[in-house]
């Protein structure tokens, strides 16, 4: 049975539609992934859809969503919010992470890039644990 994980930070525009990705990539048919933000910004980052291209991943047919969105799909088996506190409202889910990972929204792309492969790492790490 696939394992439905939801990624959300405040814009839903940088990290976790980067970890959507990953979770999509390295999950294949076992993961079902969706992210959110919980005051999306309407679009994904310029920034991410370049980070990603890098990788072999088209981030630009990706949506910034918000959780009224996404809460259709609930319950999750996890919900991995991104350091935004009180920021990321409850979902329906058997289990809460929180990666507190910094924006990199106006970061430079070396440093972007950064977040983004510590983002990877957080995905791999999570999915091994499923």
């Amino acid at each position: 049975m696939k394992k439905k994980l939801l990624f959300v930070c405040i814009e839903n525009s940088n990290r976790s539609q980067m970890s959507q990705a990953f979770a999509t990539i390295l999950g294949g048919e076992n993961i079902e992934a969706y992210s959110a933000g919980s005051k999306p910004s309407g679009i994904v980052n310029p920034k991410a859809i370049a980070a990603m291209k890098e990788l072999g991943y088209d981030l630009s047919t990706h949506d910034s969503k918000s959780l009224e969105e996404v809460k259709t799909f609930a319950p999750f088996d996890v919900v991995v919010t991104m350091g935004c506190g009180d920021a990321c409202p409850w979902m329906p889910a058997k289990k809460f992470v929180d990666w507190r990972i910094p924006d990199p929204k106006n970061m430079e792309p070396t440093a972007f890039n950064e977040v983004r492969d510590y983002i990877k790492h957080q995905v791999q790490q999570l999915l091994m644990h499923l």
